[in-house]
This record gives C-alpha cells, structure tokens and sequence, in this order.
C-alpha cells in the first residue's frame, strides 16, 4: 500500500478525474494514508478538495498516534496547555515538547515520521555523588526545559548512566542517544582525558570515547592552571591513542550534546544503558548537565 501512495504523489495528475484513486472508497483510501507517514498525508491532502477531507480524517491522523498516547497524556505535567479538536490537532501537539512525570521527563513526536523521542532530565539520571553539595549542585536555568540542571563543582570520578526501555519508544526504529550538557565560566579539567561512552542493549554493548570539552576553548585555562600537569596528561592521551576523538556538537537550542551511540529498538521491551565514565583520577568542575535525548536518527 505504501508503495502505491509514494506512486500516487509523486506522478498524480494535478488536476486527477474520478478514473484514479478518487474513485475508490473513503475507507480504503484512509487504509491507504495509515500506512504513510504524516508528511505525506499532509501532501496527499492538497492534491483535490475530496482527498483533502479524507487525508484530514480523524480515521487517518489517529493512526499516526502512538498506540499509548492516553497514557502518556494522563503523566503531562500541565495539561492545560493541551487544546484539540481533532486527531490531528492533538498530533501536533503532541509534536511539541511535553514535560511528563513531574517534570522529570519531556515527551515529544516526530513531525515528518510520527516516531517517539524522549529527553530523561539529569534526575532521571544515575550520577555518581549527585546527592553531596560538595560535588554536584543542583539549580534552576531559564536555559533548561526541566525545573532544574545539575552543575559539577569537583570531582575526580564522573560517571553518569542513563535507563530506558525499548518498549515505550516507536518500534523498529534506529535511536540516538544524546549527552545534552554545556560548560559554566567555571570549567576547569573536563579535557584531560577523553571519556568513555557506551551503549548497552541486551547482550550488545557499543563502546567509544569522546571529550566532554574542545581543548582550543580551554587553551586559556590549560595556560593558567595546573599547567605543567594537563600537558603532560594530554601528550600521554595523544600518544596512547592515535583514534580521532569527537567533541561536543553545538545545538540550536543553545546546548551542546555528545552522541553516546545508538541502538535499534526492536519489538520487544529490552532495557537500554547509556553511560558516560571520566575515570582519570584528576579534578573536574564545571560541567552542567541537562540530561540524555534519546531520538531517532535518519541515516
């Protein structure tokens, strides 16, 4: 059926006679659009004013819901701001970012595919000695969209993992799991040594390294303090390992995010761990995290 709508947008007379897919029942022609995605139902819908109605169905847009929207709609924090009068409205709506479980989660759709992306907020995360006010502290951010961000004052241990379930994402779909964090004027130590990143998926486990800071931004800070020690420790981690090792990309969103791997959901309800460790013993301040993103990736 995809295959036959793909053929129907794209070589459909512009202005077609009852001789083509017009012709055929409303309710087929609704089976049809269920099995693409939304963009293109929103294309279909301008080819004549009858597939317009048909394509902008309640039928049609509830289809391109996940199957636990109730669900998720009765865990939004402010439902309030959620007005509706269709399917399809409820869709985009849906299609913007939704704080869920008290804040602790944001929710939102794809619009082009209709598939499911969660953020996990840094309280959802597992974060070594978050709960000492000696070394993480936790405030609020006009930045964020969660109630408050986690900000490290100083370690020499950072580990931080994040959980989810396959089972309430879109199934049979690629992922992305995305460290959302930034740094404060403050940042000193987060480019000693790369950090290890993984994904574990089953009996799968993605493992990869990555900088939690570009050394040219922290060129001045190398200069000034702990100087002689953080060269000596960037030669090491150049002569150790010769690999290109990535850094955190800027997002338009103002924050940066480090790409902790990616995994395929499946069918079934298997957990995910992403993790993120910086062992090497010296201290570190100034990261400040959001959480993990978790969203599909179009290759």
């Amino acid at each position: 059926m995809y295959i036959y709508l793909s053929h129907y947008i794209k070589y459909m007379d512009p202005m077609p006679t009852c001789s083509n897919i017009e012709s055929l029942p409303e309710d087929c022609v609704s089976a049809i659009l269920s099995y693409a995605s939304p963009q293109e139902a929103c294309i279909f819908s301008l080819v004549t004013t009858t597939l317009h109605l048909v394509a902008d169905s309640d039928l049609v847009w509830k289809s391109f819901l996940p199957s636990d929207y109730e669900d998720i709609l009765s865990r939004v924090v402010n439902p309030l701001t959620l007005k509706f009068s269709s399917y399809k409205n409820l869709f985009y709506a849906l299609c913007n970012p939704l704080l869920l479980d008290g804040g602790k989660r944001i929710f939102k759709l794809e619009k082009c595919s209709g598939k499911k992306c969660y953020i996990l907020s840094a309280r959802e995360l597992s974060i070594a000695w978050s709960s000492d006010p000696m070394f993480w502290s936790w405030r609020s951010t006009p930045k964020s969209r969660f109630p408050e961000v986690a900000e490290l004052r100083n370690v020499c241990w950072l580990e931080i993992e994040g959980k989810i379930r396959t089972q309430i994402l879109t199934p049979n779909t690629l992922y992305g799991a995305y460290l959302i964090m930034n740094v404060s004027h403050r940042a000193y130590g987060l480019d000693f040594a790369p950090s290890e990143i993984s994904i574990v998926i089953g009996n799968k486990v993605e493992k990869r390294k990555t900088y939690l800071y570009h050394k040219e931004e922290n060129k001045l800070k190398i200069e000034t303090s702990f100087n002689r020690n953080r060269r000596e420790t960037l030669r090491m981690v150049q002569e150790e390992d010769n690999e290109e090792i990535p850094y955190p990309l800027k997002r338009e969103d103002g924050w940066m995010e480090i790409e902790l791997g990616e995994f395929f959901s499946g069918e079934g309800n298997e957990e995910v761990k992403m993790t993120l460790r910086e062992v090497g013993y010296r201290l570190k301040g100034g990261l400040v995290l959001e959480g993990i993103e978790i969203r599909p990736k179009h290759v």
